[in-house]
């Protein structure tokens, strides 16, 4: 039997599930939420296409991005704005962006810390060739290794029904 759920549980269970944190697995969300991770997925789906619509006042869903979704320049702008209000004026502009406060805090101080150590784009493609090179002696290791055991087991049977281990000439 299939399950019916309310317009209103699928409309709170994407917006929890766009609200997610990065360490939040959209799994873990159908999971707590007692829903197929497929069903939820459809239903992300459907609302990022504004056919999952609020039933009381026919609005679309905020289609805000997710905290992580920013990139650092929308967030360096966040901060600025921010600079100069005080606590009321700062949840309401959180409020309008799909923010909490603690999203602009924690962005702050990610500028204050500077720059991540991300590797450049030499480092990466020097990486991935030592990866390469890598990856082909496992391969070359795994098939001596793949011959060897095949050839251990073809002495053992050799042994346990006494073939002699001269070649045998089918012509004599």
């Amino acid at each position: 039997m299939r399950r019916r759920f309310t317009h209103e549980f699928k409309v709170q269970a994407v917006e929890k599930a766009l609200s997610q944190c990065d360490d939040v697995r959209l799994e873990d969300i159908a999971l707590d939420l007692g829903i197929g991770y497929s069903t939820l997925q459809r239903w992300i789906a459907l609302a990022k296409n504004h056919e999952l619509e609020t039933k009381n006042n026919g609005s679309h869903m905020t289609t805000e991005k997710r905290p992580h979704d920013w990139s650092l320049e929308e967030r360096l702008n966040a901060i600025i704005e921010c600079a100069s209000l005080d606590e009321a004026a700062l949840n309401e502009y959180c409020r309008a962006k799909g923010l909490y406060p603690h999203h602009i805090k924690q962005w702050k101080q990610d500028f204050a810390k500077g720059p991540s150590t991300k590797p450049v784009k030499s480092d990466s493609k020097q990486l991935r060739q030592e990866i390469k090179q890598l990856q082909k002696e496992l391969n070359r290791k795994d098939k001596a290794l793949a011959e060897t055991a095949a050839l251990l087991v073809l002495k053992k049977k050799q042994m346990r029904f006494g073939v002699s281990t001269r070649t045998i000439n089918p012509l004599n």
